[in-house]
């Protein structure tokens, strides 16, 4: 996912909503109504109370009725079912597919079995970050993925060039971009109880990261057992014309305790589960080491390379980063992003990525990158908000505890 600001512009939005018209916030969000692209499922959002905004080129849900610290607490004590359909799925397919991909990401795509899938990033020359990206082996010649909405042109221009000079060389790879389709998540601890009522797949058996093709709602999908919340659940890829008969579905088998939920509960369920947002807490020039990601990289690439910017990166795992992505705790306003991260002394060690309210643990949080040695979880720190320093200090993350359904 990638945006600036959901969280502060949600509440924005709540307090503000009965004094601004729709015309006023999409020139707050620099585009204009007409301009944006708009999902399947915008008349339900529309029906349902959703708040929208411009977001990537297309017109989104930020909230619904409910606020967005309502919305977030519902979704770890009973569920939510997102629109992310903005994002872009595809599928590379061919004997070569895995090879190909191998040379733009630093996972370990050969060493997945069949029906599993993992994060991964794809890379620049220099090891910088260039998007993340949920990847599912589905067969040894067919590769389903999905990147972020606001690097799609980015991401698809980056695969084209690499995929020209790949099969230009005889290798055997084609892609298909799933614009017929759209993308719904479903999440939180009603996730799998809700949606077995919809498939006779028995889903107890899918765990965290597997990829099945299935019918759901007598409509055959993809179903990857994954989010951006750190709650069980699953993203479900549904034809088109069948996502709106679906995510009715799912809000009925529900009985109202799984509820339409917008990018500003996204935003602050993704923060509280330490998740990176692409654009705020990884960019082109961040690599996966300093985003704290070294487990993404697999341990035969760690030996082998291969990868775009392998030698910076596995130069980094050798001899640790200048840089570190940390979570943190702050007294004060909620720091935001670019907010100076002192040291006791005063002195700059780094900077706010993302940060805000926690609606589960009621205190500010926050991520940033610090020096290497100021990262250590417990170091005392200095955080500066609208010109004023307020205590904070360097903590563990996930700031609340995942609950993926993993295998035994």
């Amino acid at each position: 996912m990638r945006g600036k600001g959901l969280w502060q512009l949600g509440q924005s939005i709540t307090r503000r909503l009965a004094h601004v018209d729709k015309r006023a916030i999409s020139r707050r969000c620099f585009a204009s109504e007409s301009d944006l692209k708009k999902t399947v499922l915008y008349d339900l959002h529309v029906a349902n109370g959703g708040k929208m905004v411009p977001f990537a080129g297309w017109s989104m849900p930020i909230q619904y009725k409910d606020s967005i610290m309502d919305s977030t607490l519902n979704c770890r004590e009973n569920g939510s079912l997102f629109d992310v359909s903005h994002m872009c799925g595809l599928s590379l397919k061919g004997k070569d597919c895995i090879p190909f991909l191998e040379k733009l990401v630093i996972a370990d795509v050969a060493g997945l079995a069949p029906g599993t899938g993992t994060l991964t990033i794809f890379t620049n020359e220099k090891g910088g970050a260039i998007d993340d990206s949920v990847i599912a082996k589905v067969t040894n010649e067919h590769i389903y993925l999905v990147v972020n909405a606001g690097c799609r042109d980015k991401d698809l221009a980056h695969i084209e060039e690499h995929m020209k000079s790949f099969t230009s060389k005889g290798g055997d790879v084609s892609w298909h971009i799933h614009d017929e389709r759209s993308l719904l998540a479903l999440q939180g601890p009603l996730a799998g109880p809700v949606l077995q009522h919809l498939t006779n797949e028995d889903l107890s058996k899918i765990y965290f990261n597997d990829f099945r093709m299935l019918d759901i709602n007598g409509v055959p999908c993809y179903l990857t057992r994954t989010g951006y919340t750190g709650e069980d659940g699953f993203e479900i890829s549904v034809p088109s014309e069948n996502a709106v008969d679906l995510a009715k579905a799912i809000l009925e088998k529900s009985e109202g305790k799984v509820r339409l939920t917008g990018l500003g509960a996204r935003d602050s369920l993704r923060l509280e589960a330490g998740l990176c947002l692409y654009g705020n807490d990884m960019e082109q020039h961040i690599t996966p080491i300093e985003a704290g990601l070294t487990w993404a990289v697999g341990k035969r690439r760690r030996v082998e390379g291969g990868f775009l910017g392998a030698e910076v990166i596995l130069k980094q795992i050798e001899q640790g980063p200048s840089i570190r992505r940390v979570g943190l705790f702050s007294a004060g306003p909620p720091a935001r992003g670019h907010s100076e991260i002192q040291d006791e002394n005063g002195q700059n060690i780094g900077e706010i990525t993302s940060g805000g309210f926690s609606p589960c643990l009621k205190k500010n949080i926050a991520m940033g990158y610090v020096k290497s040695g100021s990262h250590k979880a417990g170091t005392k720190v200095k955080i500066v908000v609208r010109g004023k320093s307020y205590d904070g200090s360097v903590t563990k993350m996930p700031f609340v505890p995942n609950k993926y359904y993993k295998r035994p």
